[in-house]
């Protein structure tokens, strides 16, 4: 019998993944301090994270179990199992950070990835709530969108 993962179990990850982008974006903004555009990016996207933080927090402490259709036995588990991507959150410290960021455009590539995968997971959320918290995930949706692009047009300002 195959572990049943419940809409509060699909949350917790959330936060768990909204830690890891904060903790990146810290180090990212450390790391790149001397670069003053960049350092303030990737601080407003530290904050912007913990924000989220607390907001699926809110959501977690309203969400109880569920009920869900599915085509087949384990269907919502495999496609939210599917959107956890662990290798992207794997070397968020501050030691694996200095191994996969070499450079600016290394960690604006990662950057992007991460709120792709947000907004991917953001999305996949929004099928296990009810209403009210489906109002709140279409928010996160759409700051993680703009986080996406300030992402991509800071890139494409330093011509990367």
């Amino acid at each position: 019998m195959s572990n049943i993962l419940q809409p509060a179990d699909i949350i917790d990850i959330g936060i768990e993944k909204e830690k890891k982008r904060r903790d990146f974006y810290a180090i990212a903004a450390d790391k790149f301090k001397d670069n003053l555009d960049l350092a303030e990016l990737f601080g407003k996207l530290r904050d912007w994270e913990e924000d989220h933080i607390t907001r699926f927090e809110e959501i977690r402490s309203e969400v109880t179990g569920g009920h869900y259709a599915e085509s087949f036995p384990g269907e919502i588990e495999a496609y939210m199992q599917a959107l956890v991507d662990n290798e992207l959150y794997s070397d968020i410290t501050p030691e694996g950070f200095a191994n996969i960021v070499k450079d600016p455009g290394d960690a604006l590539d990662i950057g992007i990835r991460f709120e792709k995968d947000a907004i991917l997971f953001f999305n996949g959320l929004s099928r296990f709530v009810d209403e009210k918290m489906q109002k709140i995930t279409k928010k996160l949706i759409e700051e993680e969108q703009q986080h996406l692009i300030y992402l991509h047009n800071m890139k494409n300002d330093m011509g990367l």
